[in-house]
């Protein structure tokens, strides 16, 4: 029954994720290798969910099994990502960073926060001595969850796939559920951690709701900053003048998986409120391009 430095584990884990990412920014910095920031952000959620679960050291039902969701999640990650740019050779992120400190200590810091944040809902669960009774909740977060990580793990290694072969060069990936999502990935991730924190929700109580503000953080970042976005921009600018990617864009969701025949003929104010289709997502078109 633990505790360290607050009761909730908030200023342990902070510590302990600061320490982490500055530990992998003095060997990017140092050394130029960047091959192991996705690998240092994977593995951190990770690190925080066996170190609460041990520091408490409860091992409620609830509390192991939350655990074992995000370090699965992690490990699947880390793997695969590592893999990805060691195949890759480089991680043109960082292209203007190398020879700029502060905006590489800005990304690890940034990165620092999403980790913190992101995995607030199980550092609270973890934290905690209450125990409850199985709840809907957790039925619900659990199948979350799951859907999530395989909608996920399925949309990385179709891409993947996709680019590794030599006939798919100079193309967008519009196969598998690329055909339903011009994001599944990101639709996976947001929908497994809003899982987790549906999950956690039988424990909260009073201020410890505020963990909500994860799950928001996340989608935050991915609709509106680092995710979709640079993606976006990084596609229109490479096929924009290609008819067949435009049609692909315009009937093709970018966040929720849905057939194209549904979402092409769905009015455009039903696809900006409740679908994601801000029109951000197509400031960098050349001319011609599409009408919301």
């Amino acid at each position: 029954m633990a505790t360290v430095l607050d009761s909730h584990f908030l200023a342990l884990t902070a510590i302990v994720t600061a320490g982490y990412q500055f530990f992998f920014f003095i060997i990017t910095a140092l050394l130029k290798f960047d091959k192991v920031t996705d690998f240092a952000g994977s593995t951190n959620f990770i690190i925080l969910a066996v170190l609460t679960l041990v520091v408490r050291g409860t091992w409620h039902f609830r509390q192991v099994i939350l655990s074992l969701l995000v370090i699965v999640w992690g490990i699947r990650l880390a793997i695969f990502l590592l893999m990805r740019i060691l195949q890759w050779g480089e991680d043109r992120r960082f292209d203007e960073m190398r020879d700029n400190l502060g905006k590489l200590a800005f990304f690890w810091m940034f990165q620092a926060v999403w980790v913190w944040a992101v995995s607030l809902p199980l550092t609270v669960v973890n934290a905690s001595d209450k125990d409850p009774s199985l709840k809907a909740a957790d039925i619900i977060g659990w199948i979350m969850w799951s859907i999530g990580i395989i909608s996920e793990a399925t949309a990385d290694q179709q891409k993947l796939t996709f680019k590794n072969s030599p006939e798919n060069r100079g193309k967008w990936c519009n196969i598998g559920l690329w055909k339903y999502s011009r994001h599944p990935n990101y639709f996976g991730e947001l929908f497994l951690w809003w899982g987790i924190f549906i999950a956690s929700t039988p424990i909260l109580n009073g201020a410890e709701w505020l963990v909500i503000l994860g799950p928001i953080f996340l989608t935050l970042l991915l609709l509106f900053v680092s995710g979709i976005p640079l993606l976006e921009v990084s596609a229109d600018k490479k096929f924009g003048n290609v008819d067949a990617y435009r049609m692909y864009k315009e009937t093709t969701s970018p966040l929720i998986p849905l057939p194209p025949v549904v979402y092409g003929k769905l009015p455009s104010w039903i696809k900006k409120v409740f679908l994601f289709e801000f029109p951000l997502y197509s400031k960098t078109l050349p001319q011609g391009e599409l009408s919301w």
